[in-house]
């Protein structure tokens, strides 16, 4: 089962269970869903459009002054663990020969295309500068 079938299903479960904030939020992101030019989306894809969402609502919540909010909580319980500082870290020794890189930032790409966009860019920056 597909991410967007996932939530396709879980919309029909939340409204049964007639769970307000949970059921608006589904449909917010099946909404955008929908607003996409092809109708059936990747798994990536998808998690893409979580993260644009997540990123729109922590803005919003940071100008009310506001850590979170119950439609947050909903669209991150759909998004992948991140990987551990210590797991990105332990992958750059074995994977990264930084002598092939100009700088250290370079290596940026290789790392967030590894991950598949589920690190966080500002923490694999942190890592990188005590590199």
């Amino acid at each position: 089962m597909t991410l967007q079938e996932k939530i396709k299903s879980d919309l029909k479960q939340s409204m049964k269970d007639k769970t307000e904030a949970r059921t608006s939020a589904i449909r917010v992101m099946m909404g955008e869903f929908q607003r996409q030019p092809k109708k059936e989306l990747t798994d990536t894809e998808v998690i893409a459009i979580i993260r644009k969402l997540i990123k729109s609502e922590a803005e919003t919540l940071a100008i009310k002054g506001v850590e979170s909010s119950d439609y947050m909580q909903v669209l991150e319980g759909y998004m992948p663990r991140q990987p551990s500082e210590d797991e990105i870290t332990e992958w750059i020794r074995e994977n990264i020969d930084f002598s092939r890189f100009k700088n250290k930032m370079q290596v940026m790409k290789p790392i967030m295309s590894h991950f598949a966009g589920m690190a966080d860019g500002n923490m694999v920056k942190k890592i990188l500068e005590n590199f």
